[in-house]
């Protein structure tokens, strides 16, 4: 017994694995929306309590400084 394989389509879209996405992403989006009011506030107290601040790298931050970039 032989299995059969079909002929590759290529690099063409597929409508149908296409809409299974959007479909599962819409359940996805639905099932998440109950989570919103507790993820939001979390991730607000998270940056407050928790977030690192950022380092600018600019040109202006290393002229003033007068050292080259890249020395400790």
């Amino acid at each position: 017994m032989s299995t059969k394989v079909a002929d590759s389509t290529g690099y063409a879209p597929n409508f149908q694995m296409s809409a299974f996405g959007y479909i599962i992403a819409g359940i996805l989006v639905v099932l998440m929306l109950p989570l919103l009011p507790v993820l939001v506030p979390a991730y607000v107290l998270w940056r407050v309590f928790f977030g690192e601040t950022k380092f600018e790298h600019s040109f202006e931050s290393w002229r003033e400084s007068e050292q080259p970039p890249g020395d400790s």
